[in-house]
């Protein structure tokens, strides 16, 4: 494949009143950009919806967990494999095959959260019953087999950094096109066994929400994401994953209460062979409209495609979805729906990668 490829992938999404990502007091996260308060959704909460996303629409055996609970994971693989283990028996011997490969644990428990592929637990706890504790060995398992979500969005072991995995993609916070103001919603709940007598209600309180359009931007370093997985083809499709997790993911931050269930309006992806590009420039000048921001968020992105040429070398592909007849400029090709842009995706891919 070339030296370097990457995969810029953008989106247009406008969100009803809603609170799915809050910060520590419950408001919905903002920023400060352009002189104005936008609405934001941080990359950590999009990332897991992504993963959850991977988890129940990708091949279960290449996606990984992260949590403290590693052990009991290992635990569980060692039993499967060998049941005349107890689970007791399991739990202690993953634990000291964990430890031999320089995971911490404390009371059969990691230390701190362990990103860990599922390929990866079954060849550990292998190992652990055939008694192979060298280290070189053991994290060895840990830097094979990589699932594809630690191989997109890293993992950090602050005891021993040879087992850090690099992230090969980056994952913008999203932010609104246009400036917001919160609001707060006053809602009560009724007891339904009050006495009939008293016509107070049995909870009082507020949620604070807002309404945005927002810019939503990804990349993927494909030339490493490759290196990472080890196969071309796992590369494509795991890549097509990605691209179908970022349309389809959607937080979940008070979702119940909301019911903010939207898709984005309009996707722009390019394949570019010198460096990505995020193109929140083209709303630092935050959008004013009493007509809606969507249209005019789809074409101040368009318009901003372009600019760039003068500075980067033009994208080896771009293709862009929309679901209205958006004033645009062209910028590439048009796809019918998700599954045409998808196919186009692989077929450039297939090109680029195994070249």
């Amino acid at each position: 494949m070339t030296s370097k490829l990457f995969l810029d992938i953008h989106a247009i999404q406008t969100l009803p009143p809603a609170n799915i990502n809050r910060d520590d007091t419950g408001s919905p996260k903002t920023a400060q950009y352009g002189g104005v308060t936008r609405a934001r959704v941080s990359s950590q909460s999009w990332k897991r919806a992504m993963r959850t996303y991977f988890n129940e629409n990708g091949d279960i055996k290449n996606v990984g967990i992260r949590s403290l609970e590693i052990v009991s994971y290992v635990a569980k693989k060692i039993v499967e494999k060998d049941s005349s283990l107890s689970m007791e028996e399991a739990m202690k011997m993953a634990e000291e095959t964990l430890n031999k490969a320089k995971i911490s644990t404390k009371d059969q428990k990691a230390k701190a959260l362990f990103f860990l592929s599922d390929r990866q637990a079954e060849k550990l706890a292998q190992a652990s019953i055939e008694k192979n504790t060298d280290k070189n060995y053991l994290q060895g398992l840990l830097k094979e087999d990589q699932a594809i979500d630690i191989a997109l969005f890293g993992r950090m072991v602050a005891d021993d950094p040879s087992l850090n995995v690099d992230a090969a993609s980056q994952v913008a916070h999203a932010i609104s096109t246009h400036a917001i103001e919160s609001e707060f919603d006053f809602f009560t709940a009724v007891d339904d066994l009050a006495p009939e007598d008293n016509a107070g209600a049995g909870m009082l309180g507020t949620i604070e929400y807002n309404s945005s359009t927002l810019y939503r931007y990804a990349n993927i370093a494909l030339h490493e994401f490759s290196k990472q997985l080890k196969n071309p083809q796992a590369t494509v499709n795991a890549t097509k994953l990605f691209v179908e997790a970022f349309i389809k993911s959607m937080p979940t931050g008070k979702i119940n209460t909301f019911a903010n269930q939207t898709l984005p309006q309009a996707v722009v992806m390019s394949l570019r062979s010198d460096r990505p590009l995020n193109m929140v420039s083209a709303f630092e000048k935050p959008i004013k409209s009493s007509e809606g921001y969507v249209g005019k968020s789809v074409e101040k992105l368009f318009d901003e495609y372009e600019k760039y040429d003068k500075i980067l070398e033009k994208p080896e592909f771009t293709a862009y979805l929309l679901l209205n007849d958006f004033n645009k400029k062209e910028i590439g090709k048009e796809e019918a729906n998700l599954n045409d842009i998808l196919k186009d995706l692989e077929v450039e891919l297939k090109k680029l990668i195994e070249d």
